[in-house]
């Protein structure tokens, strides 16, 4: 039966993490990766400008930016400005859409209702907002974001994701215009249950209901999986 494996990488650079993607899409589709994978990971403050980022954007040079211990890079993804900072939970799914349905517009709906579902565990109802990717919530205090998605494919294999503010003091967010999207405003999940006075989850929790929610709605079952068995199947091995 095909399965999803989960891959829990912790607090992680940017770099490696990126690496390790784009070696799991190429063993995905090479076939030497047989199963679709799960990456979970935070990482440090880091600022990714893909392929949709507008000039003006970015509000602050990358010099300076890097001169404050923000990394700044250029990706191959969809999408605007993203940002990652320790607290925020970031998802990378490498999923073969063959075994699915082959549209990225239903893929990333499925995304956010991965993430939607899983943030109903902890009392907090969210909603998408037309035109625009992500995962919102809205009251009398107006929109704000809690999920930024971003991803990449070939051959239908994607990698890239998304990024749910869990516990993250948003303080990179500062110094772009986040999503490319003027006068958004950002939030957590934390921040969230306390303005609703709802019990606040661990980030361990909030992790554990996205990982249960992506295999619900891949109709996958869940296989964790170490980086030291996956290593193998990412091998490339030449004639």
């Amino acid at each position: 039966m095909p399965s999803l494996y989960s891959l829990d990488l912790g607090l992680t650079p940017y770099d490696e993490a990126w690496d390790l993607q784009k070696r799991a899409a190429a063993a995905r589709i090479r076939g030497t990766l047989a199963e679709d994978l799960l990456i979970l990971v935070q990482h440090p403050p880091v600022v990714t400008l893909g392929r949709g980022t507008k000039p003006g954007h970015l509000l602050a040079s990358a010099a300076s930016l890097e001169s404050r211990g923000i990394q700044v890079r250029d990706v191959e993804r969809g999408g605007d400005v993203t940002i990652h900072e320790p607290g925020q939970l970031v998802a990378y799914p490498i999923i073969d859409l063959k075994r699915h349905r082959q549209d990225l517009h239903w893929y990333l709906r499925q995304i956010e209702e991965a993430i939607m579902r899983a943030l109903t565990t902890f009392g907090l109802d969210t909603m998408r907002v037309a035109g625009l990717t992500g995962v919102w919530r809205e009251d009398a205090r107006g929109q704000r974001k809690l999920a930024s998605i971003g991803v990449k494919a070939r051959d239908w294999v994607t990698w890239h994701g998304v990024a749910l503010n869990v516990e993250n003091t948003l303080a990179t967010f500062d110094h772009t215009v986040p999503c490319g999207i003027d006068g958004v405003t950002m939030s957590t999940v934390v921040a969230e249950c306390t303005a609703q006075s709802l019990p606040v989850p661990s980030f361990e929790a909030v992790q554990s209901a996205v990982v249960r929610a992506m295999g619900d709605v891949f109709t996958l079952p869940l296989v964790p999986i170490t980086r030291a068995a996956l290593e193998p199947a990412l091998v490339e091995h030449t004639a």
